[in-house]
């Protein structure tokens, strides 16, 4: 990540300015955002958390969903969390995996938001990890499986090799070990880069691509889904949540758990739909054989496991039973 704030008046300026003003006296306003646009398809369930959250608790907690990355730059976002500059972000761990390298482990998670959440499980785990980022880990607002797209129609991974692909920290590790080059590209500049040249691919979920016209250049999808549970978290500012009184910080949670499983079923249902309109648009689902479908899934979660061994080797056993690997 990117040394923060520069300078670090403008932004705090730039979000004051966007504070509403009119709550009721005894009701908590605090403000969120996330680090896509609000109208992005991955960002669906985000305004039906909130809404969820307003709902149930009116007059005891109001959030403000203010918007995207025009309010602070994506990869910037987790760390503004951190020290209070906004209260609530929806930010892929990725972007902040080099403060807390195990928070990568979110995306190879093999068990459900219900199992995550069992006592002792994940989700306890990682949110006390959090807490020294000083954010607090409400829960999850994104669900998808994701994919590898390609211009070039792709017989078998060695057609991978040499292929320059827009990444994120999300992806770099197993594009390199797949022999693809990861360039990393903000998603505003993604058309761009693809109609350009400067990337012959992308890593992404279904859904957002046809959306944003990518679709137009990019015919061809590798249809083998890997870190199926996303991982893209609520964070909230540690000390504005233990600001919280307790019947507030319960219902948010109690909300949260409740939420989670129907997120996860709107996301499975439009990545459904979605289908069918991509077939429609021309993109085609590539595989390859057997072996080598095992191979390309296999790297995704090994190259994972292998840099995590490289910085903290006695943890890796224990985030493999938590993760269900």
């Amino acid at each position: 990540m990117k040394p923060f704030f520069a300078p670090l008046a403008l932004v705090i300026a730039s979000v004051t300015l966007l504070m509403p003003t009119g709550a009721n006296a005894d009701e908590i306003s605090i403000r969120a955002i996330g680090f896509l646009p609000k109208n992005h398809p991955v960002m669906a369930q985000a305004p039906v958390w909130v809404e969820q959250v307003n709902s149930a608790l009116k007059g005891k907690l109001s959030i403000k969903y203010i918007g995207g990355p025009e309010v602070i730059p994506a990869l910037q976002q987790a760390e503004a969390v951190g020290k209070g500059v906004i209260d609530i972000v929806m930010v892929p761990t990725a972007f902040y995996q080099s403060q807390l390298p195990e928070a990568s482990v979110f995306s190879l998670l093999r068990k459900t938001s219900t199992e995550e959440r069992e006592p002792g499980g994940l989700y306890d785990v990682m949110a006390k990890r959090h807490e020294a980022l000083n954010m607090h880990y409400i829960g999850r607002v994104h669900y998808g499986n994701f994919y590898l797209w390609t211009k070039d129609k792709i017989a078998n991974l060695d057609g991978l090799k040499g292929v320059k692909l827009r990444t994120t920290a999300l992806y770099d590790r197993f594009m390199k070990r797949l022999g693809a080059i990861p360039v990393t590209v903000p998603e505003t500049e993604t058309y761009t880069a693809l109609e350009g040249g400067t990337v012959n691919g992308m890593g992404w979920p279904v859904s957002g691509p046809r959306e944003r016209g990518w679709t137009k250049i990019v015919k061809n999808v590798i249809d083998l889904p890997f870190y199926s549970a996303s991982n893209v978290l609520i964070l909230m500012n540690q000390e504005k949540w233990k600001a919280l009184p307790p019947d507030v910080q319960a219902k948010l949670t109690e909300i949260t758990v409740a939420f989670e499983p129907k997120m996860v079923k709107h996301f499975k249902d439009a990545e459904n739909v979605e289908w069918a309109e991509l077939q429609k648009a021309g993109v085609s689902r590539i595989r390859f054989s057997d072996a080598e479908n095992k191979k390309y899934i296999d790297a995704a979660y090994d190259v994972e496991w292998e840099n995590l061994a490289t910085k903290m080797p006695d943890r890796v056993a224990e985030l493999r039973r938590l993760t269900g690997n």
